[in-house]
């Protein structure tokens, strides 16, 4: 049997979806935001040699691997070498059209085991750690390849170092939190 909704619930019904078409309006783009701000010092140089892990992006390289990344500045190239010191991928500078520093929170696998585990899985389940990652866009004239590829850096701190070095020497410009290589 149907029966007349009360006034109640029409004033409860009508303040939610009058609150959702709220939260929906447009909101203003905060130009301050994306710009760095003058008095932060620029990150100090990117030491010749960091520890790093290839995450993948280059074609003919699918596997992650641990090892060191450089810049090359005599030869104008980011080169990656493995554990062994052996060279596995370069990118020229010129080749380079866009680099950026990007975070993800991830679980770590120690924590992803214990929340499956009765009691002590819950509070096993918000353990979550900052990784730490440079992208690159690259598209080379050589090869006709292109795409982007990223590695994996120890702290933030680093990550901002490299970053600003290799934009410096390959002559990328700022806009926003990301570097590109603007069109001649």
């Amino acid at each position: 049997m149907l029966t007349r909704p009360n006034a109640f619930t029409l004033v409860v019904l009508i303040i939610a979806v009058t609150s959702l078409a709220f939260a929906q309006r447009p909101r203003p783009v905060n130009n301050a935001s994306t710009q760095p701000t003058p008095n932060t010092p620029p990150p100090a140089p990117a030491p010749p040699t960091v520890k790093a892990k290839y995450e993948g992006g280059v074609f003919g390289y699918p596997n992650k691997i641990n090892g060191n990344l450089s810049l090359d500045q005599s030869n104008k190239r980011l080169v990656f070498h493995d554990q062994k010191k052996k060279e596995i991928l370069s990118i020229p500078y010129g080749s380079i059209t866009g680099a950026y520093g990007d975070t993800h929170a991830v679980k770590p696998a120690a924590a992803t085991v214990a929340s499956v585990v009765p009691y002590i899985g819950i509070p096993a389940s918000f353990i979550k750690t900052k990784v730490r990652y440079l992208t690159i866009r690259y598209n080379d004239p050589d090869s006709n390849a292109s795409g982007a590829t990223s590695f994996r850096l120890e702290n933030k701190e680093l990550l901002d170092s490299v970053l600003n070095t290799l934009a410096t020497n390959a002559g990328l410009t700022r806009r926003g939190e990301v570097f590109i290589r603007k069109k001649e």
